[in-house]
């Protein structure tokens, strides 16, 4: 092994020629593979683990999904200067609206779902309407608080089925239909994301996150950007809501509870904020390893909030920024002059 008293290690790019962010002059197939890579193996190999694994394992594929896309959702309005911690309420909002509607007005599963999901981001965002001007902790506050509002409500007047809630809902048609849509859904919320992003109009909400001030001083609109991101946000969380609530035919005041708030925010900060992929990959950490840790019984929540420090800890800026940075830099170690 060479002296390393006098080399020092050098990080450089794998050069592909790239037009754009997402535009690239591609001159080989190994160039093409190496940028297909990372997007088509986990679609591969999440629809394969999927659909060999036993039934239990199944379900907790789909609920890795609607944690997953509520991290995405989470991460997202992030990305837009919104700190939100009300993804509880968006989910519920969209699960009671699915379910009044299959049970009161009879609606068949094919209707409540894309309906509970325009109208859940829709009641959300006229909810939220009144504090969008509230940044930080202040905006993250309220959603924290109207998600407890709504359930102690719902359990005083006994309404939606009070302290019961709404039982024996339309059911999915098998499991591989459960699989295959909430899949389907969870690749085309992120893909979706990610290109409005990157696109010109969605820089102007990166823009707000960045500096509002000076976003405003532009001459822009920021509170109708904000709506426009929220709507997007928590019509996402809906659509979970929804699916949910078909999938285990009930509806009631636990899909207001916090789980659905404080799940998603550690699986972004585990997989790496800001990302959209990131917290999508801490969700696949995160849930499965909740279910391989349940049986150490009470002394499970110890071994998960161990591995949530040694994650955070070792690897703070998330893991999908440092596989990222391994994936797309080369280390060598060269001479010092």
């Amino acid at each position: 092994m060479k002296n390393r008293e006098n080399y020092r290690k050098e990080r450089i790019d794998r050069c592909i020629k790239a037009r754009s962010d997402d535009i690239y002059a591609l001159s080989s197939y190994k160039e093409m593979w190496y940028l297909i890579f990372p997007r088509v193996v986990p679609i591969i190999g999440i629809a394969i683990l999927a659909y060999f694994l036993p039934l239990y394992w199944k379900k907790v594929v789909i609920t890795t999904c609607i944690v997953a896309m509520l991290a995405v959702s989470w991460d997202f309005l992030s990305s837009c200067g919104l700190l939100s911690l009300g993804q509880a309420l968006f989910f519920g909002i969209g699960s009671y609206t699915a379910g009044c509607l299959n049970h009161y007005f009879h609606v068949p599963i094919y209707l409540t779902i894309p309906i509970a999901t325009i109208c859940g981001g829709f009641i959300s965002t006229i909810l939220l309407l009144p504090v969008i001007r509230l940044r930080g902790i202040y905006f993250a506050m309220v959603t924290l608080i109207l998600p407890l509002m709504l359930a102690r409500g719902i359990e005083a007047t006994h309404i939606f089925g009070g302290n019961e809630g709404i039982t024996g809902l339309s059911p999915f048609p098998n499991v591989w239909v459960e699989l295959t849509f909430i899949i389907a859904g969870m690749w085309a919320a992120l893909f979706a994301l990610r290109r409005f992003i990157s696109s010109d109009y969605g820089l102007i909400f990166v823009s707000i996150r960045d500096n509002d001030r000076a976003t405003m001083a532009s001459g822009i609109n920021i509170y109708s950007f904000k709506a426009q991101a929220l709507f997007i946000g928590s019509s996402i969380c809906a659509f979970c809501g929804a699916f949910m609530t078909h999938s285990y035919m009930f509806t009631g005041i636990p899909v207001f509870t916090m789980e659905f708030s404080i799940l998603p925010i550690a699986a972004s900060a585990i997989g790496g904020i800001g990302t959209l992929a990131g917290p999508l990959l801490g969700a696949f950490i995160l849930v499965p390893l909740s279910e391989i840790l349940r049986e150490f019984g009470t002394l499970r929540v110890v071994f998960y909030g161990l591995v949530l420090v040694v994650c955070v800890v070792a690897l703070p800026e998330g893991i999908f920024h440092y596989l990222s940075r391994k994936y797309n830099e080369m280390e060598r170690w060269v001479r010092l002059e």
